[in-house]
């Protein structure tokens, strides 16, 4: 049975958590994770491009010159595509480009991006995180303590406002809590740092309809 460390914030191994086999093993998917990061980004799109066709711009009701005997192209408004400043053919207009995958395949996705945070060694257990005031002192070290260097997560049980407050001001983390963490979030970082109880919560929720599946002691 695989084991994962679970340290103090000064960064000390403490205990260990059993890992699930049945869960935890075997390679990640990646056509799934491609599948759920397509999903996510287009989530993300905003979708606000937008151009003129011919009928929204203003002027050209009258032909700009007669049709024959000009020496020139035939022209009928000057809101032509083909003129400079015209109508834009097939161009961008807004549009939502964001869609759903199926709830079951979000968090087998979820699944599988932790999967390869927990092979790459890249996933951190902290024993706790609690904060009485708000303070961002006690927890400042946290990415030395890791070797944390590039933007990475933390994910909490649940938001409490002391422990918000204090976290929010650290440059490279970001916060989640364990019920609204996704695959993105977890391939976008370079470490998943997560709480005891968190992790709990999450394998729990990520192992739903897993064969042989037993929530760790």
């Amino acid at each position: 049975m695989m084991e994962l460390p679970v340290f103090n914030l000064a960064g000390a191994r403490v205990e260990a958590l059993s890992l699930n086999d049945q869960v935890w093993s075997g390679r990640p998917n990646r056509r799934l994770l491609v599948q759920a990061v397509a999903m996510y980004r287009s989530n993300a799109r905003v979708g606000t491009a937008s151009t003129k066709t011919r009928g929204q711009i203003s002027g050209g009701g009258k032909k700009p010159w007669k049709q024959k005997h000009t020496g020139r192209a035939r022209a009928g408004s000057i809101r032509s595509p083909l003129w400079r400043h015209g109508g834009v053919i097939f161009g961008p207009h807004p549009r939502d480009f964001g869609y759903e995958l199926p709830k079951a395949i979000r968090r087998k996705a979820l699944l599988e991006s932790l999967k390869g945070k927990l092979q790459d060694k890249e996933v951190i257990v902290v024993s706790a995180l609690a904060a009485t005031e708000p303070k961002t002192k006690p927890f400042a070290s946290l990415a030395k303590t890791f070797e944390i260097t590039r933007p990475s997560v933390i994910v909490l049980e649940a938001f409490h406002e002391p422990l918000v407050k204090s976290l929010r001001n650290l440059a490279l983390f970001t916060l989640r809590r364990a019920n609204d963490l996704n695959a993105f979030d977890v391939l976008n970082t370079q470490k998943v740092l997560v709480t005891k109880a968190a992790w709990q919560h999450l394998e729990e929720r990520v192992a739903r309809g897993v064969n042989g599946y037993a929530p760790a002691q």
